[in-house]
């Protein structure tokens, strides 16, 4: 179990945005709201790169009252918040149900290591635990500022906290939201071979971060376009990947034929230059 926040409703859908670790390999998802009511959900898609994920529960089966009870967040601007800012960590701590916990905004853009990823992220002294992931770090005036991950929680530490900045998920939220489902058959297909280079693989043969390029198949779009062994994918359309899972996800949001954007790294006498 985890925490999630409104972030969007259409017509059609409401749409939840969580961490992608609260929701990875799940066969299905419920949610529960703030009168108790629970409602069956689906997984709209995910970035296991920035750790997002969206659910979304269609309106239709909501009822009045759940509809009346619920609104979407008001977001706010985490470039604007201030070191000893108020922060407010609201979540499912532990699975108990929503839980409020206080503290201030410890440090900005503080670059924290996961299993595969380095990500910049606003670090707070207000209690993050599990059960708490993807729920809403706010400040006092209550507009979301980040999304809270104990993904990034050390259990020897205490009053370290960490939450991805807004500004920093909603991009990601949103190409997700606004992304049409792809049936399989449909799907982009871009032709290499990867490896995860992660940031203790990218010190010690002292690389690019990213996904490095082992082969590249004959006739694919990728040898089409010039990516070559060796180079190490950093960029699809614009944002960030590090991992060929996360390379996956965005390329499952992309059909057969779509045009799209990939920036790599490559060697250029000892030095690694974007293409």
């Amino acid at each position: 179990s985890g925490s999630g926040i409104i972030v969007a409703q259409d017509s059609k859908n409401i749409y939840i945005a969580t961490n992608n670790h609260v929701v990875a390999d799940a066969n299905s998802v419920s949610v529960t709201f703030n009168d108790k009511s629970v409602y069956s959900a689906t997984v709209k898609g995910t970035d296991s790169d920035s750790d997002l994920a969206v659910v979304e529960v269609p309106v239709s089966k909501l009822s009045a009252d759940t509809l009346s009870n619920i609104k979407v967040a008001t977001l706010g601007d985490s470039s604007k918040t201030k070191v000893g800012a108020q922060a407010i960590a609201i979540g499912n701590a532990l699975g108990y149900g929503t839980s409020v916990t206080v503290g201030y905004i410890s440090a900005k853009d503080r670059e924290v290591s996961s299993e595969d990823t380095n990500m910049k992220l606003l670090q707070t002294d207000a209690a993050i635990n599990p059960g708490n992931s993807g729920g809403a770090l706010v400040d006092s005036t209550g507009a979301v500022i980040g999304i809270n991950s104990s993904k990034y929680a050390d259990t020897s530490v205490e009053g370290m906290g960490f939450a991805i900045p807004i500004n920093t998920a909603i991009p990601i939220i949103n190409d997700i939201v606004k992304s049409q489902t792809v049936s399989e058959d449909e799907q982009a297909y871009l032709g290499i071979k990867g490896t995860d280079v992660s940031s203790e693989y990218a010190q010690y043969y002292n690389l690019p971060e990213g996904i490095y390029v082992s082969s590249v198949t004959s006739g694919s779009p990728a040898e089409k376009a010039g990516i070559k062994k060796g180079d190490v994918v950093v960029k699809y359309k614009g944002k960030d990947v590090t991992t060929m899972e996360g390379l996956q996800e965005k390329m499952s949001r992309s059909k057969a034929g779509d045009k799209v954007e990939i920036t790599v790294k490559r060697a250029d006498n000892g030095e690694y230059k974007e293409v």
